[in-house]
């Protein structure tokens, strides 16, 4: 399973990085204002900050929710670089776009999926990544889960290429979660990823190894 960032924060980034386990890394309107990064100068540099990081694929997102609009915006955001996915949302005008930019060689990213049916909708207009908000699922009393279960059977059913992008990830489980149900990617912030390497009988285990190393080292 891949892992992305869920962030606009350069040093949230280069951290994950620096790991050597990044796949890329997913933004949005709000995670770019959370950083205070505003007009359209400001957010396109950005962007290229991020792309010079990270070695996979950068979601960069639409402001339009009119075609023209979104494919005037998408072509310019890819422009930028060659890591960039463009970021359309899962409307009547976004499939005609996703459509437009599968034609035209240009990777897409579908977001704020909630469904079986738009995944699936999308999956035929060709995107090549598909995001389910699990979290936002959650909030709501609904199996997050569940819906990348059902997006996995219907995408493996018809040998779609579209890549399940679990997205609105929240902590280390759902994390855990994604993967036994075969989400190909995972986007969540970094307190998410690195509550991954905790574990109690790690941390009293290593404590309890130096103590001895220490002992053996004094006699």
């Amino acid at each position: 399973m891949k892992f992305f960032i869920d962030t606009a924060n350069l040093d949230h980034i280069k951290e994950a990085q620096d790991l050597g386990i990044l796949d890329g890394v997913t933004t949005n309107p709000s995670l770019m204002a959370k950083e205070g990064i505003s007009g359209k100068d400001q957010v396109l540099k950005h962007y290229k900050a991020i792309c010079d990081i990270v070695d996979g694929d950068v979601s960069a997102e639409v402001i339009a929710t009119d075609f023209a609009g979104m494919i005037r915006e998408g072509e310019e955001l890819a422009e930028l670089d060659e890591k960039i996915v463009v970021k359309i949302p899962i409307i009547k005008d976004g499939i005609k776009a996703l459509k437009y930019f599968s034609d035209h060689g240009i990777k897409t990213n579908c977001t704020l999926v909630f469904s079986a049916g738009q995944a699936l909708l999308a999956a035929k207009a060709g995107a090549t990544y598909v995001s389910p908000f699990i979290g936002r699922l959650d909030d709501i009393s609904y199996d997050g889960i569940q819906l990348i279960e059902q997006i996995r059977l219907i995408y493996d059913n018809y040998e779609f290429e579209t890549e399940i992008l679990a997205a609105s990830v929240r902590h280390p489980m759902h994390i855990i979660n994604c993967a036994e149900v075969g989400a190909d990617v995972m986007t969540g912030p970094l307190s998410a990823i690195l509550a991954l390497l905790k574990h109690p009988l790690t941390d009293s285990g290593l404590a309890t190894f130096l103590a001895d190393h220490e002992k053996a080292k004094n006699k």
